[in-house]
């Protein structure tokens, strides 16, 4: 058995937004997150679903995934990712180095969004275009957090490696700045810095107290706890109970709810980094009779699906909400608006996701993929590299500015 960590108390910067002392006490084989966000979103009664844009956005989404080969290895064609070996070994040093790197990056995918958004200056790291490539660029967004960990693995930091970024002797706080330094044409800084660093220390100390100072230490731990049986839901609530910073749930109206942006991410890119090449080979992560089950996982609820879903005629916003984000207006965490936004964009790519099933999809048919699939397709209009033909679209309004260390 794990041992659990020393809870954070009020005073920490990390927490002061909201932290629940109590994980979670749903039933173990549900997802908590589905009815939290029917909770929320008939509560607020303030975003709606536009159930005939789910039906044409299903079929439309279900056609490009087709035309696309877009699947959950798709995952290791992101020039920035770092892949491990095939097949899975987990005695090889790369597969450890790819595991530690997911975990961090998943400890700290939360908040890039620019106060200088559609302007020079914004936050941005310099760093290859790829591993492949020494071609440089200014990576922004999402991107910089991979490129500035990248770019120190390069420079010989280790600063993927718990052991080292756990230790403020090893890795100072001036290291850590070092690291996410941003390149020389931006005009602000990494946002929620501090907050990074007190994360880092907890989830680091978490991994190295508990289970051996490595995330593939952790994983194995599930494996025992599990008999090897274990899901990616098991493996999300597993997440939640080990590290405080990871339990992205808060009181709203009575009752607890829960949202799970990162731990279900972490849990998602763990199962779409070691896909196998062939679909009937077992999943190294989750060898057990059931597999995955991935889809017991919902959408992450963040800041840029939602927007893309607006996009897609799926959110209905109400006018008032279009004129504070087209403003640049924040929405402070726990509003009616951000819960709404959130517990809606579930919902959703739930309601998407029955569609696919219904409309005949041969594959296995998750929210995980949808979400992968829908955050790729924003970046992509983002940029302009795509645009949306053949069904009805909003015009794209800017996404919702909450300072937030759950997304």
């Amino acid at each position: 058995m794990f041992t659990k960590t020393t809870k954070a108390t009020s005073s920490s910067p990390v927490f002061d937004e909201k932290h629940l002392e109590e994980s979670s006490s749903s039933p173990h084989n549900a997802n908590p997150v589905v009815p939290s966000a029917e909770f929320v979103l008939e509560q607020t009664k303030f975003i709606k679903i536009n159930h005939d844009a789910v039906k044409k956005a299903a079929e439309y989404i279900l056609q490009k995934l087709s035309c696309e080969s877009y699947t959950p290895r798709t995952w290791r064609t992101h020039p920035l990712h770092i892949c491990s070996p095939e097949p899975y070994d987990h005695n090889h040093a790369d597969t450890f180095a790819c595991l530690n790197w997911i975990f961090l990056i998943s400890s700290l995918n939360f908040s890039f969004w620019s106060e200088k958004e559609g302007q020079p200056g914004k936050y941005g790291v310099e760093w290859r275009t790829s591993w492949h490539n020494k071609t440089r660029k200014v990576h922004t967004g999402y991107w910089s957090l991979l490129a500035a960990l990248n770019r120190a693995l390069e420079e010989g930091i280790p600063i993927t490696d718990p052991k080292f970024y756990s230790s403020e002797t090893q890795c100072p706080d001036s290291l850590i700045a070092h690291v996410f330094r941003a390149a020389p044409e931006s005009a602000e800084s990494l946002p929620l810095l501090n907050e990074r660093l007190a994360i880092m220390r907890e989830v680091g100390a978490v991994l190295c107290n508990d289970f051996g100072g490595s995330y593939l230490g952790f994983l194995e731990a599930f494996q025992r706890k599990h008999g090897n049986e274990g899901t990616a839901l098991d493996l999300v609530k597993f997440v939640t109970d080990s590290f405080p910073s990871f339990r992205d749930e808060r009181a709203f109206y009575g009752r607890q709810v829960f949202f799970w942006k990162r731990p279900q991410i972490l849990v998602a890119e763990t199962w779409a980094a070691f896909y196998p090449e062939h679909p009937d080979t077992p999943h190294p992560i989750f060898p057990g009779h059931s597999g995955p089950r991935i889809s017991d996982l919902t959408m992450f609820a963040d800041y840029r699906v939602p927007q893309i879903l607006h996009h897609l005629c799926i959110l209905i916003y109400p006018a008032s909400l279009i004129r504070k984000l087209r403003k640049g207006r924040r929405l402070e965490p726990g509003s009616r608006e951000e819960m709404s936004l959130r517990a809606a964009s579930i919902i959703a790519v739930e309601q998407v996701r029955k569609e696919m099933i219904a409309d005949g999809s041969d594959e296995e048919v998750s929210s995980v993929l949808i979400d992968f699939y829908l955050w790729d397709l924003a970046k992509k209009l983002e940029v302009g590299e795509e645009h949306i033909s053949g069904i009805q679209t909003n015009d794209i309004v800017p996404a919702h500015r909450t300072r937030s260390i759950w997304y």
